[in-house]
C-alpha cells in the first residue's frame, strides 16, 4: 500500500486527530456541494434563463446522487479506519475522496460545456484542499492528471473527436471551436492549477515543518521534565533520610526513654517533632508529585469508589468524632459500575479532599459526599460548611504552594495537596472543578463544594 505518512508524524495523535477533522469536514462540505448541485438543477432555468437538454439533466441527478451515495459511505466507513501508516489509514481516505470528487467533477464539467462551464474553477479549488492533506508526489500527479484530461477533453471537442454539450442559454455565442480561445483558456488553467498547487504545498510543507519541530521540542521538553523530575526525587530522598532520623531521635527523647524532662524542653520538644512531621510530609508530598509528573502510565484496576470513600472517612475518625462532625455518604447511582483506575492514586486524592473539608470545618461541622454518574462518567462531590474559599483565590487554588488568603496560621498545610489531587484526576483523564459557597454553607462559614468527574471508559 502507497505510503502518504511523513516519517515524524506516525505516533503523533495530535496529526491524525487533524486528519480526521479535516476528513470530516470535506464530507460536511460534501453535503454543502449536493444541495448547491440540487439547487441549480432545479432553479438555473428560473434564475440565469438557461436550459438543460435531457442527457445533461440525467447525468446531474445521476452524479448528484452518486456524489450524496458516496459521500454518506465515507462517512460511515470513516469511524472505522485506524490510524496506522502502514496499513489503510485517514489519509489514504482523503486520496479516496479527492479522486471520487475529481471523478464526479469532470463528468459535471464535460456535460456543462468543458471550457464554457462555470464549475471548471472546482478544480482549483480541489487542488488547493488536497495540497493541504496529501503529500507532494500525489497532489502533483493528480493536478497533472487532470489538466491533461481536461484538456484532452476540451481539444476533442474542438476537433470533434467527442460530442460538445453547452448549456442553452447560458452564452450568446459558443467558444469551444474557437482555437484561440481554446490554447489561451488551457494555457492559463494549465498555469493556474499549477500554482496553486505549488502555493498551497509550500504552505503546508511549512506548516507541517514547524508542527514536526513543536513536536520535536515538545520531545526534548518532555525527557528534560523527566530528567528533572528524577534529580528531584533523588536529591529530595537524600534529604529525608537525616530528617527521619532526628524524628527518631525526638520520639526517644519525648517517650523519656534517655531520662525525665522538665515541661519548657519537653513542649519544645514536641514543636520540633510537629515541624519535622510537616517536614517529612512535605517531602513525600513532593515525592508523590514528581512521581506522576514523571510516569506516563497509572495501574489500572477495577475499583469501587464507594469503598474507598468510606475507607478515607474510617481513617478519619478520630478527627470526627473529637470536632463531632456530621459526615454522610449519598450513593445516587442507578447503575453501579466499576471504574478503571489506580487505587492508590485516587485513595490519596480523595484523603486529601475529605481531610481538607474535616479540617476547615467547625466544630459539629456537615462533611456531605454525594456519589453520581451515568452511562459515560462517574461524578463525586465533596461538600462542607468550613470556612470555603474567596473569589479572588479559587482560580489559583490548584497550583503548587498555593493556600488561600483566609486560611488562619492554626491550620497545617504548605498548599501541594489540591494540586495533588488535580493531577492525579486529569491522569485518569478526568476534571476537578471547585465552588464556593456550597449548598450547605452559611454566611459565616460559606463551605466549597469540590466536584470530580471521572470517565469510565
Amino acid at each position: 500500500m502507497i505510503s502518504l505518512v511523513p516519517d515524524w508524524a506516525w505516533h503523533y495523535d495530535s496529526f491524525w486527530q487533524a486528519i480526521r477533522r479535516r476528513n470530516l469536514w470535506f464530507i460536511k462540505l460534501r453535503y454543502g456541494a449536493v444541495i448547491m448541485l440540487l439547487f441549480l438543477s432545479f432553479t438555473s432555468e428560473f434564475i440565469l434563463d438557461v436550459t438543460f437538454s435531457k442527457v445533461q439533466w440525467e447525468v446531474l441527478i445521476l452524479v448528484t446522487l452518486s456524489i450524496l451515495i458516496y459521500n454518506i459511505i465515507l462517512q460511515y466507513s470513516r469511524r472505522f479506519v485506524k490510524n496506522d501508516h502502514v496499513k489503510f489509514n485517514p489519509l489514504h481516505l482523503s486520496l479516496i475522496q479527492m479522486v471520487l470528487d475529481l471523478y464526479a467533477l469532470t463528468l459535471l464539467v464535460y456535460y456543462t460545456g468543458t471550457i464554457e462551464s462555470p464549475l471548471y474553477m472546482l478544480f482549483i479549488f480541489h487542488m488547493i484542499i488536497g495540497s493541504m492533506v496529501l503529500p507532494g508526489k500525489i497532489i502533483y500527479s493528480t493536478a497533472f492528471t487532470t489538466i491533461i484530461i481536461f484538456a484532452a477533453l476540451t481539444f476533442g471537442e474542438y476537433y470533434n473527436l467527442i460530442s460538445h454539450h453547452s448549456i442553452n442559454g447560458l452564452l450568446s455565442a459558443p467558444v469551444y471551436n474557437d482555437i484561440k480561445y481554446v490554447i489561451a483558456f488551457v494555457s492559463i488553467f494549465t498555469f493556474v492549477m499549477v500554482m496553486s498547487v505549488i502555493l498551497a504545498n509550500r504552505i503546508a510543507k511549512q506548516l507541517y515543518k514547524i508542527e514536526q519541530d513543536l513536536f520535536e521540542s515538545y520531545d526534548k521538553l518532555k525527557a528534560s521534565e523527566a530528567e528533572k523530575q528524577r534529580y528531584i526525587m533523588a536529591v529530595v530522598h537524600e534529604i529525608k533520610s537525616p530528617i527521619a532520623a532526628l524524628h527518631s531521635y525526638l520520639d526517644l527523647v519525648l517517650e523519656k526513654y534517655l531520662g525525665p524532662l522538665n515541661d519548657a524542653v519537653e513542649d519544645k520538644l514536641k514543636r520540633a517533632r510537629v515541624r519535622s512531621d510537616e517536614a517529612i510530609k512535605l517531602i513525600e508530598n513532593v515525592l508523590k508529585i514528581s512521581k506522576i509528573r514523571l510516569l506516563d502510565e497509572i495501574n489500572k484496576e477495577e475499583i469501587d469508589i464507594k469503598e474507598i470513600i468510606c475507607s478515607t472517612i474510617s481513617k478519619q475518625i478520630t478527627v470526627i468524632n473529637t470536632k463531632k462532625i456530621k459526615v454522610s455518604v449519598n450513593d445516587k447511582r442507578t447503575i453501579k459500575k466499576k471504574w478503571l483506575g489506580d487505587k492508590l492514586l485516587l485513595d490519596l486524592a480523595f484523603s486529601n479532599l475529605v481531610g481538607n473539608a474535616l479540617k476547615y470545618v467547625d466544630k459539629e461541622g456537615i462533611v456531605h459526599i454525594n456519589i453520581s454518574g451515568n452511562e459515560s462518567e462517574l461524578m463525586v462531590a465533596v461538600s462542607d460548611n468550613g470556612i470555603g474559599i474567596p473569589e479572588k483565590d479559587r482560580e489559583n487554588i490548584f497550583k503548587d504552594f498555593y493556600r488561600a488568603s483566609n486560611i488562619k496560621k492554626e491550620f497545617e498545610g504548605i498548599g501541594l495537596g489540591l494540586s495533588f489531587v488535580k493531577q492525579i484526576v486529569e491522569r485518569h483523564k478526568g476534571q476537578i472543578v471547585v465552588e464556593s459557597p456550597s449548598k450547605l454553607g452559611n454566611e459565616k462559614n460559606p463551605g466549597c463544594c469540590f466536584t470530580i468527574t471521572l470517565p469510565y471508559n
